[in-house]
């Protein structure tokens, strides 16, 4: 339905974009687009949107499939006891990873971060030196960092209306903030002066983490940080667009106007709807995503805060009508908003002492694939020599299949941006021009 909706909308070869057309949703109800009005409502019913894209932002937004994959072969491990795992084991977990093949055809890729072992008559698989090493540098990380999630998680309780948040809803941010997995225990648990846990329904869904004690320092956003640092009385949010958009600096030097509210004071005492919810509202996603270790999160997951943080219900909406401060991209099929100040073109400005570990890993993973590719090279090559096959027609080979990939998966990516004319420069400037009156210069 979604991909319809694109379609109609995008593909109009009329210079008035203005549509009658029969859409059926849940039922036989027609709806028929004749007025502008039409059109705002579809919008705000079934889009979510996509800014124009910055390659900078989308390459920062990239994700390491096999990072992750590996870190949760990681984690496995270092959950089982002695912290070494049968590879028949790890074979049956494949599946819950995405993975298709052998498991230990896999780890044999990674010889820095695995080391493959032959005990029982069966094959184990543990951390390597260097790996463990890591390990041990993170936990000592996040034992340095215990006041900062004390500080992130009071700052999330104390933005939301009623001071408490349900425990579930907690961890889906849990990666994003860098907290550990036993945060109840080594944070909640630990100050009793700030934290409690609640239950008045008595399931372990209904577990809510409460905020006993306001603590005024905390209740100090990023933008009056930044804005006691610089020496500026009234606090602003800053713009990170090209001074060639002209009508999106316009519109934000007129919500600049509008007088800052913190996302810690009681949003009850505003007018929903008005220009100063707005203001607070763009406050509160920016407050939040300045906790997180990367400065983006999930829409999605944001959307799950809504009746806490008193949030829109078309958060989409919001964050697109501000493209100065968010970044919004649709990157691996996840609606993900991103702090555009953050970033000096794709790296991070400030980076958590978390993210350096985590990037150390990183480096650690593609070390030790360079070396298995260089080995598996070696091996290959000689095969070839011993079969008398010429070392430059293989590589004339390999440049014809390199070629042929490249050029599947530049068609791909064309057939994914034309459905609908999403990226479409001439129709994507003519759709907002009917929303906002703009033509996204």
């Amino acid at each position: 339905m979604f991909r319809t909706i694109c379609h109609i909308l995008f593909r109009l070869n009329r210079p008035n974009p203005m549509l009658t057309r029969r859409i059926h949703h849940r039922g036989p109800t027609i709806l028929s687009l004749q007025q502008p009005q039409c059109l705002s409502i579809l919008y705000r019913t079934f889009s979510l949107w996509s800014m124009k894209k910055d390659p900078d932002l989308e390459s920062a937004l990239s994700r390491n499939r096999r990072w992750i994959v590996n870190n949760q072969i990681k984690n496995i491990i270092l959950r089982h006891p002695n912290q070494e795992i049968p590879i028949a084991f790890l074979q049956k977990k494949f599946k819950t990873l995405d993975l298709k093949g052998k498991a230990l055809n896999w780890l044999h890729k990674y010889p820095s971060c695995f080391n493959v072992t032959f005990t029982s008559e069966e094959h184990c698989c543990h951390l390597s030196k260097r790996m463990m090493s890591l390990v041990e540098e993170e936990e000592s990380v996040r034992e340095s960092q215990e006041n900062a999630f004390v500080c992130r998680l009071a700052k999330l309780l104390m933005m939301s209306v009623n001071k408490r948040i349900n425990v579930l809803k907690i961890n889906e941010l849990k990666r994003n903030l860098g907290f550990p997995d036993d945060y109840i225990v080594r944070i909640v648990a630990k100050y009793p002066n700030l934290f409690r846990v609640v239950n008045e329904g008595g399931r372990k869904s209904s577990m809510e983490i409460e905020l006993v004690h306001w603590d005024p320092q905390f209740a100090v956003s990023t933008v009056e940080t930044a804005a006691r640092r610089s020496g500026n009385i009234r606090p602003t949010f800053s713009c990170s667009l090209p001074f060639s958009w002209v009508k999106s600096w316009e519109r934000f030097r007129e919500f600049d106007l509008v007088p800052y509210f913190s996302p810690y004071v009681d949003p009850r005492e505003l007018v929903e709807g008005s220009k100063e919810m707005e203001k607070r509202n763009v406050g509160l996603v920016h407050e939040v995503l300045s906790l997180t270790l990367w400065k983006k999160s999930s829409i999605v997951k944001l959307g799950h805060f809504r009746r806490e943080f008193a949030l829109p219900d078309r958060l989409n909406v919001l964050l697109l009508k501000h493209p100065g401060i968010f970044y919004v991209s649709n990157k691996y099929q996840i609606y993900t908003v991103l702090l555009r100040e953050a970033y000096v073109g794709s790296k991070l400005v400030e980076k958590d002492p978390l993210v350096v570990v985590k990037e150390k890993f990183g480096e650690l993973m593609q070390e030790g694939l360079h070396e298995y590719n260089q080995r598996r090279r070696h091996i290959n090559m000689e095969k070839r020599r011993k079969k008398g096959v010429p070392l430059a027609r293989v590589d004339e080979v390999k440049c014809r299949r390199r070629r042929s990939e490249n050029a599947d998966s530049d068609d791909d990516e064309d057939g994914d941006n034309k459905l609908g004319g999403l990226f479409d420069p001439e129709e994507r400037k003519r759709f907002y021009k009917v929303l906002f009156d703009d033509d996204t210069s």
